[in-house]
Order: structure tokens, then sequence, then C-alpha cells
């Protein structure tokens, strides 16, 4: 058994699990939610031992992934793992969790709309793999979770089993495209950046679902406004030509604190900020700009529509709620695409030139939202 510390999923609660391991045991029987289920996925992978997961809250869709959501030397990273030998969740074990948690699984799942759009959006900008089936069942999935909001504020049995059910299917989904694409877009990087800032801080993280569905309605805003947009090609070259990276290392600096040098090594690996890469990009986007217009269109929702959908929950809907500032909010679009070399809205804007005047705009609404 892990020590009496409440675990965390970082290289401390791995080892200690490790360091508590004994060899001969068959498998792992893992009894919680997502902190339990990552520390139990990575142990099985070292352990070479199957792990079966007993869930007891609908809280968050990766129970049955290939993959663990891990903080690492101070940055949040996704690891490969082997998937569950089985996942076991009693209905009314479920509807008996905290109302934070039926709100947290609620939060992962809306993360979805945006996950699936911009999996099809880096498509077409990088050509990264994207298959139409995973993203069909994700959108089932999301679909039915969604529907069920009124069985989950009853905490109705049935409806929270189908939740759980649709948790599950998104853990499924991404162990069949083998990335984390399907459930996991910009909203999802909010969290982490705004996660590794309270590391940072010595401060505690609200529900990573909690976080998520915050995220997503930061990034459901920031669609709005760019689906109003259309590429310029002046504005994009003069943003790349304005890049300091003295400048830029010192924002990073500022945000991530301890966690600077190893974001500086992913960026001289990644060369994300090379100008060869963003006038490639920016040529595809220029070309594709309707269909990549179309996709926004299609796969997202109204801000508004599913603002009004989590406060039906009584779920939180800005940063403030979930003590993270307009600047921290803010901070997160800019670090969310210096933490991990994936396509996503950071390096849409980008490549667009337009990632610091939309950092400054959605600090600007985050204090006033009558602005917009």
């Amino acid at each position: 058994s892990l020590p009496v510390r409440q675990p965390e999923p970082d290289d401390r609660s791995v080892g200690a699990a490790a360091m508590h391991f004994a060899p001969r045991c068959d498998g792992i029987l893992s009894v919680g939610s997502g902190v339990i289920n990552d520390i139990g996925k990575i142990l099985s992978g070292i352990s070479g031992k199957p792990q079966v997961f007993a869930a007891t809250a609908p809280s968050m869709d990766g129970y049955a992934s290939d993959s663990a959501s891990m903080v690492t030397e101070g940055i949040k990273v996704s690891i490969p793992t082997p998937c569950p030998a089985a996942v076991a969740a009693d209905t009314e074990i479920l509807a008996a969790a905290p109302l934070r948690l039926l709100q947290a699984g609620v939060g992962d799942m809306a993360a979805k709309y945006i996950s699936v759009c911009e999996w099809r959006i880096s498509h077409i900008v990088t050509g990264e793999y994207y298959c139409p089936r995973v993203a069909d069942l994700m959108r089932g999935s999301l679909a039915e979770i969604m529907s069920l909001t009124e069985g989950i504020k009853k905490r109705d049995t049935e409806a929270i089993g189908r939740v759980a059910e649709g948790l599950i299917r998104s853990g499924i989904a991404m162990a069949y495209a083998q990335v984390t694409r399907p459930a996991s877009g910009i909203e999802h990087y909010f969290s982490h950046v705004w996660e590794m800032m309270a590391i940072e801080r010595g401060e505690k993280s609200d529900l990573h679902g909690i976080q998520v569905g915050v995220g997503t309605l930061l990034g459901l805003k920031l669609y709005e406004w760019l689906a109003e947009e259309a590429p310029d090609a002046g504005r994009a070259a003069g943003a790349m030509a304005a890049f300091d990276d003295r400048e830029w290392r010192k924002e990073v600096k500022r945000i991530f604190g301890s966690s600077a040098e190893r974001i500086y090594a992913l960026e001289e690996a990644a060369q994300k900020s090379s100008p060869a890469r963003q006038a490639a990009h920016f040529e595809k986007i220029q070309a594709r700009w309707p269909e990549i217009l179309g996709i926004i269109r299609e796969e997202l929702p109204a801000y508004r529509a599913l603002r009004e959908t989590m406060e039906g929950l009584e779920m939180p809907v800005t940063p403030q709620e979930i003590g993270i500032s307009a600047q921290q909010a803010a901070d997160g679009l800019t670090g969310s695409r210096d933490i991990r070399d994936k396509y996503m809205l950071g390096g849409l804007l980008w490549d667009m030139g337009l990632l610091e005047e939309y950092k400054e705009r959605l600090a600007a609404f985050l204090e006033d939202p009558r602005r917009e």
C-alpha cells in the first residue's frame, strides 16, 4: 500500500508505489479514480503485471486508455502504458461520488468538442494521422453524456452508468488511435499549464476535469473569435519577424519557473518557432481556410450554450472560480504551445500571427466579460 500521503500523479508517488510493490503479486488492483489509475498504469508497465481497475467515480475518461497523465520533473506529460486488463464500475458506488467528481467527468467529456476539432485541423496543417472512425466513436460518447446532465444532477444510477460507459469508451478510442488526440486538445493544455504553475507555487490544483471544463469554455470563446478572422500573410510574417528568443525565454521562465530549462530543450529539439515551419504551416492554413472554418463550425458548440449546460450542473465556468487569475488563464494559452510539440489552437494562432493578440484579448475578456 502507498504511504499515508495524498498521492499525486508524479515521480514521487510512482516511486513510492514501486518501493512497496511485491513482485510475487499476480497483478495490480487499483481502487479510486484518475490519480490512482495513472499510478497503477505506470506500475503495470514497470512490473509487467496486469492491472484491474475498480472505479469509484465517473470523473475522467482515462480508465481504459493506454497512457497515463503524469508530472515528471515539473512537466505534465502523457506516458504510454498498458491498458487495464479490466475496469469494474458499480453504478451505485459511482452515483454516490461527491458532486465535484461527477462534474469533473462532464468537464473531461466536454473537452472532446475541441479535441476532435483540433485533430482534424492538425491533419490539414501538419499532415498528422487522423482516424474518422475513432473520431465518430468519440462524438457518440460525447453526445450521449451531454444529453444526460439532468440525470447526472439527480444521481440517477442508469444515467450515471451510461456516463461511465461513455467515459470508458473515450479511453478505448485513445487506445485505438494510440495517441491522446481524440480526447485532448487546448482545453487539456490549459489544465496542464495551470497544474504546473500550481506545483511551482507549492499549491494544489483543482480536479483535472473541473479545470478541463473551464479550459473548454475558454477554447470555445477563442475559436468563436478566430472564426471571424481571415489569414493575413503580412500579419503572420510580421509576427514571425518580431519574435525575440530572449524575450520568449524570459516569459517561459516567468510562467514555469524551475521547469523552464526543459521547455527550452523541447523548443531546441522541435523548432516550433522556426520561420520555415511557420511559413509552411501558414501556406496550408491560407489555402484551406474555408475547410478549417467549416471544421470549427461543424464540431464546436456555441460558448454560451455549453456555459449554460455547465451552470445547470453548478460547475465552475470561469478560471477565477477555481483560483486562477485572468493573467494565469491567459498564460495558459501561450504556455500550452510551449510544453509539448502538439498542434493545437496555440500553434494555429502562432502561425497566423495572432497568439499574443489573443492572449491579451483573453485576459481582458476574463477581467470584464462585458467587453465582448
